[in-house]
């Protein structure tokens, strides 16, 4: 392997810890630890628990890695309602 190459894994956030990292259980049941990349971060791209996410990692260290992508789930985040209701009150104007 090259240098620049990177290891693709795809996995489920199980725990945010502060300084925007979360741990996250990849498919092959392996834990890591990993950082938001830049481009989430620059985007306000919000990762919760159960989101499942792409995870990059360099072949040097298999238990640090970073987020490179959120898969948008099926249903709706919890808390909101089809149609953009807000829980408790009216539907937001802009």
């Amino acid at each position: 392997m090259a240098k620049e190459d990177v290891l693709n894994f795809e996995g489920k956030v199980i725990e945010v810890m502060p300084d925007a990292r979360f741990r996250v259980e990849l498919d092959n049941g392996h834990l890591v630890v990993v950082y938001t990349a830049g481009k989430m971060k620059k985007n306000r791209i919000k990762t919760l628990v159960g989101d499942r996410v792409t995870v990059e990692m360099t072949p040097y260290d298999l238990d640090k890695g970073r987020l490179v992508f959120r898969h948008k789930g099926d249903s709706p985040p919890p808390g909101m309602r089809p149609g953009g209701a807000r829980p408790g009150g009216p539907p937001r104007r802009r």
